[in-house]
């Protein structure tokens, strides 16, 4: 019997598919989830053909993106643990999310519509990482009399979004939320 072996893929492929990634971030960010994925091509440096060789489709390629972003928000939650000031880095990563969320407004929407059950297992992941990574980052500036009682990860991250929605993208979109964000992590001192 013969056993196949799922291959690593080619370093030039590997390299392919992350340009992609990165490029699709920018010109969907800026132009919505009916960006044109030619430009996602263009930008990268690539043929239409690899792009949709990586990428089947474009809801395959924003679960990409997605993800990628998602995992850097779990690698630096989880960076934060060493850190002296809990709300400094707890603001930092507050202001990480609004980068996030600036270029993927357009796209969440279509995420959700198209997100299978892999996809959904996948971000469960994510989530759990960072709640856990966040919660613990707040139980240190808790303990450390910083911030006040009762905070969690989720209650961040509502507010995050709350205030993210709750602007009309524009020109200033980013330094609104930010300022709102900043009011809102004072308020969490103890």
């Amino acid at each position: 019997m013969c056993e196949t072996r799922k291959r690593k893929p080619r370093a030039d492929a590997a390299r392919n598919r992350d340009l992609l990634i990165e490029a699709a971030k920018g010109v969907l960010g800026q132009g919505g989830p009916n960006a044109s994925l030619e430009a996602v091509a263009r930008r990268a440096g690539v043929g239409i053909g690899t792009l949709y060789r990586h990428f089947p489709n474009r809801e395959e390629l924003f679960h990409a993106v997605f993800r990628r972003e998602m995992e850097q928000l779990a690698d630096l939650a989880e960076g934060l643990d060493g850190t002296n000031d809990p709300v400094a880095a707890l603001r930092g990563w507050l202001h990480a999310n609004v980068a996030m969320v600036e270029t993927k407004r357009g796209m969440l929407g279509a995420l959700s519509m198209v997100m299978t059950e892999d996809a959904k297992q996948t971000y469960a992941e994510l989530s759990a990482r960072i709640t856990g990574s966040v919660n613990a980052l707040i139980a240190k500036g808790q303990q450390a009399g910083l911030l006040r009682d009762g905070v969690t990860a989720e209650d961040l991250l509502q507010a995050m979004y709350a205030l993210c929605y709750a602007r009309e993208p524009g020109p200033d979109w980013r330094a609104q939320v930010l300022r709102l964000l900043d009011i809102f992590v004072d308020g969490l001192r103890a």
